[in-house]
């Protein structure tokens, strides 16, 4: 019988790592004001005080910027649309190029298309996973309008050097910080180190409202511009007096009072649970470090992370087997986590697929059925396999991820997680063996 339990062996634990859950009685009674208030939402698509919609959801973005000290911040229905809102702000026109990351959530990258924008794909750093400066001025063209920076796993990208950058050639920065709430860099948050900043409540987050998100910017004319995407701008501009149409026409981009509520008292969260991750990776790190072939990445200088999910570099030569094998035994050796919230913390190899090779990209169509809008520019924007080296590497063999650090983890738990390594570690040989079988 073999030890491993891939390959039959009992594995180092059966029973399911703690559920993610940061929801409390706190935000159940928020949910019943609201519900008692009778007042489940308060917008008005037209030009009236409750444009800017109900006591929640101004509650809410009033107690968002003076956490982050910016001067506007506009709730929304979901990250997605906060970006989609973001590029229509800044004034993204057909043809225009955007450059953007590979690797990432896809609405990162697909955000310009909702205005005729092209991605246009820059690599990104070995070490931090963020848009490598020297990449991202390669790819500019005269064409290009915006950076749409991620702060990737929880840590923010390189402010200074990309922001240069875009204010040499006149660039807008967006920054993406879904998974990065509560970030510094030089001690600034993440989400106000760009032009706008999006931020994600999606239920996976560190806080969340099941659903959304909340842009920020200390920009007066880009908040307004904003806020009129996400409400039904063509509606309002002409009794506002907006002069400038470009991208006005408005969705519905609104959160619910019952959302916002929770919003507030998830705020109120965020440093307690980005502590606790920060402590369980330290103590990971510190374990795991030291098996051959595996390294925790460093903090870029001057920032700090707050790990949405941890990263770890890995070197098949070092550790003697070829990655994908190793994670399947290790995984093997822990509980099954189909349903993630559910059943608890999962760990995988690289992350999501480079974008650029997804369909939408390699058949170049995105709206109808004649290419819009890859036929404004797509001879000069390349999206075949190898543009982005460092994103394939990473992807292909040299990165995995885990949640294992996620509140509520104990240290009993995370020991788990290092004893399963450690056992996958001594059999190695067995995983070597039956791949020559």
């Amino acid at each position: 019988m073999s030890e491993l339990a891939i390959f039959g062996g009992q594995p180092v634990r059966k029973k399911l790592f703690p559920a993610y859950r940061v929801i409390g009685q706190e935000e159940k009674d928020a949910v019943n004001r609201v519900m008692d208030s009778g007042i489940l939402s308060r917008y008005l698509g037209c030009w009236h005080d409750d444009f800017y919609g109900g006591p929640e959801v101004r509650s809410l973005e009033k107690e968002w910027s003076e956490y982050f000290g910016v001067k506007h911040a506009m709730v929304v229905n979901s990250c997605t649309s906060g970006l989609i809102a973001a590029i229509g702000a800044v004034g993204i026109s057909f043809g225009d190029e955007v450059i953007v990351s590979p690797y990432t959530m896809a609405a990162s990258a697909t955000a310009p298309l909702w205005y005729g924008g092209i991605p246009v794909f820059a690599d990104i750093e070995p070490e931090h996973f963020c848009l490598d400066p020297v990449s991202v001025r390669a790819k500019i063209t005269e064409r290009t309008k915006a950076i749409i920076v991620v702060d990737i796993f929880g840590q923010p990208y390189d402010a200074e050097a990309i922001n240069a950058i875009a204010k040499e050639h006149n660039l807008i920065v967006i920054e993406d910080c879904a998974q990065a709430p509560g970030a510094k860099y030089r001690g600034r948050f993440a989400g106000t180190l760009g032009d706008v900043g999006v931020f994600s409540l999606n239920y996976h987050k560190h806080i969340h409202t099941g659903e959304g998100g909340i842009v920020v910017t200390n920009n007066d004319k880009l908040a307004e511009r904003v806020r009129l995407i996400c409400n039904h701008a063509e509606a309002v501009v002409e009794d506002k007096g907006v002069a400038d149409l470009t991208n006005m026409v408005g969705l519905n981009f609104r959160l619910t009072e019952i959302q916002a509520a929770i919003g507030r008292e998830q705020l109120k969260k965020l440093d307690r649970l980005t502590k606790e991750r920060i402590d369980n990776c330290s103590y990971l790190t510190g374990r795991l470090n030291g098996f051959p072939g595996i390294r925790s990445p460093r903090v870029r200088a001057e920032s700090s992370h707050v790990y949405y999910v941890q990263p770890f570099l890995y070197n098949e030569n070092e550790a003697g087997v070829e990655r994908n094998k190793f994670i399947a035994a290790v995984k093997a050796e822990l509980p099954v986590t189909e349903l993630r919230e559910a059943e608890g913390q999962q760990i995988s190899c690289g992350y999501a697929k480079p974008l650029y090779l997804l369909p939408l990209f390699q058949k170049r169509i995105a709206f109808g059925n004649n290419g819009y809008p890859f036929n404004s520019a797509a001879a000069t924007v390349s999206y075949q396999k190898g543009i982005c080296p460092v994103t394939e590497r990473l992807y292909e063999k040299e990165l995995f991820l885990h949640e294992f650090m996620r509140p509520p983890a104990t240290r009993d738990d995370l020991d788990d997680v290092v004893r399963a390594f450690q056992k996958v570690y001594e059999f190695k040989d067995e995983l070597k063996k039956n791949d020559e079988q």
